[in-house]
Parts: structure tokens; sequence; C-alpha cells
């Protein structure tokens, strides 16, 4: 169907270097499938490079603003070029923590109790996690358990968006679920070494246990994989997506909706593919071939 695929990595927001190693993930993966591929660093002369390859489709590998938010999605529909994953409005929906919460409390599902901060001194509960509202890779991300902690923790918020997201911390389990092509994948338990799942824990080997043993019963599995379709199916992202949960033992509290889930060696949403029978070159092909 497709042949000629670049794929867009790098980019120009904090999570660059994470894209730049899915980048290389990926274009190996098609590589060995037979594809022609190749690497666009993605620039603000990204339109001017795609049109000098002119590609038969885009595999969109950047995390971040400008390619998870629905930028790059929109310049490849007004280019008229098929990509992976989610479309402009999804894109933009789910990189935006508030605007998700907003959305998936409206049809009953749960979060964790939530508002955008005014300033440091806009403190409304404790413990609480402090985050900008549209970030990646738990970057700017910090869990405040007191008054003295929040002006720094607002702060280095502040310092990757404008807008800063507060949520109440709850205990419990953090469970990842990945979807593609509306089949929802087995159920990861992030288990840091640390107990914070960081920018660190995610990208360093050995930082993280990732087990499938989830410790829920079936009438549990099949209701948060309910809740992951109706999320995915809701925001418009069924065709690719993961999404973050915490289980406090009684209730499944939505994080976040990631649309362009890493590929990393250390990712989850590889990691939950091969438990479902599909290696990395695969994944990547079904994931293009969207069956």
């Amino acid at each position: 169907m497709y042949r000629k695929i670049a794929v867009l990595c790098g980019g120009l927001s904090s999570e660059r270097e994470v894209s730049l190693k899915t980048g290389e993930a990926v274009k190996q993966a098609l590589d060995n499938l037979g594809y022609d591929a190749f690497l666009i660093d993605v620039d603000n002369n990204v339109d001017k490079k795609i049109r000098e390859t002119q590609p038969d489709y885009c595999f969109i590998a950047l995390h971040g603003k400008y390619g998870e938010d629905g930028s790059i999605q929109g310049l490849l529909e007004v280019l008229g070029i098929p990509y992976n994953g989610a479309g402009v409005a999804a894109s933009a929906i789910a990189y935006d923590k508030h605007l998700t919460k907003v959305l998936v409390q409206s049809v009953g599902i749960k979060t964790p109790d939530y508002y955008l901060c005014e300033n440091d001194k806009d403190i409304r509960f404790l413990p609480a996690v402090v985050k900008p509202a549209r970030e990646g890779s738990t970057i700017g991300i910090s869990i405040v358990k007191s008054k003295d902690e929040f002006s720094k923790a607002f702060s280095e918020a502040k310092k990757y968006d404008s807008r800063v997201l507060i949520e109440r911390f709850i205990e419990g389990k953090e469970l990842t679920v990945g979807i593609i092509n509306n089949e929802v994948l087995p159920t990861i338990y992030i288990k840091p070494i640390k107990g914070f799942y960081d920018y660190e824990s995610k990208y360093t080997k050995g930082m993280t246990e990732y087990i499938f043993e989830t410790g829920l019963n079936v009438d549990e599995t099949d209701k948060l994989n309910n809740i992951s379709l109706k999320v995915a199916d809701l925001i418009g992202c069924s065709s690719l997506c993961r999404i973050d949960y915490i289980y406090d033992g009684k209730e499944f509290f939505l994080l976040e909706v990631n649309t362009i889930p890493g590929m990393t060696e250390t990712s989850l949403l590889p990691k939950a593919a091969k438990k479902a029978g599909y290696d990395f070159e695969k994944l990547i092909d079904k994931i293009i071939k969207g069956d």
C-alpha cells in the first residue's frame, strides 16, 4: 500500500532526545520490513523537507509540542499525506490534560480531583501532583506533600507551559493500557524502583519494573478495557494510543491519554504488543496498515 515512508522525529519540544530514539527504532523496523524508509528531523522547515522528499506516508515519531498536539497532523492533512495515530482534533484534546479530564468526566469516567492553578499560593488540597497541562514524559511534574514544596513545584511546571494543572495525589497502582486499531493490549502495572515514575525511571533501564501480573481479576480487567475503549472512542484515538491510570483498589482514575506512545526499548506500548503476540516489526507494520 505504502512504499516510501518518512519517519518524522526529533522536533522542537523538550522530548526531542526521546523522539530521536523512537525515530531510529521505527526506521530500523521499516528497513527490516522492506519499506523505503528515511528520517526527517523536524524543524521549522519540515514542510519543505516533506515536499522535497515526497513520501507516500509519514510515520510520526514525535513527542511533545508540535508532535502530539495536532500541529504536525494539521500540516500533513493540508499536504494530503497519510500518517499514523490520531487526527488533528483528537491529538489536541489528548495533549491537553485539563481538556481530557473535562471531556472524560462528562461521560462519567473518573479522574483525580483537579484544577488549573492560578499562582503558587493557590493550594486547594494536599498531597498533590503539580504538572504542566500540556507536556509529556513526566517533564515538569512534582509530587507535593507540604505547602513549603508547592511554590517550587509550581515554578518548575510553569517552565514548560503557561497553564499548570494540580491533581489530587492518589495512592495506588499505576496501570497503562495500549490500544491499536480498536484492539486492547494487555495491561501493564508500572512499578518504579524509587516510587515515582519520573523521566529517569521511564528512560533508564532497570529503574522500573513492568509487570503483566497486575493483580486484577477478570471483572476488573474487563472494566478497565471497556473504560479504555470508551475513552479512545470519545477522544478519537482508537487507532493508536496508550492510556494511563491510577487504581486505588476500588476505582480506576484516568491520568492521561498518549496519542504518540514511545517506541524505544523501554517503552510501554511495544512491551504490551509483544505480550499480545506482535514483535516490534509486526507492531509497526500493523500501525501503518491499520489492520
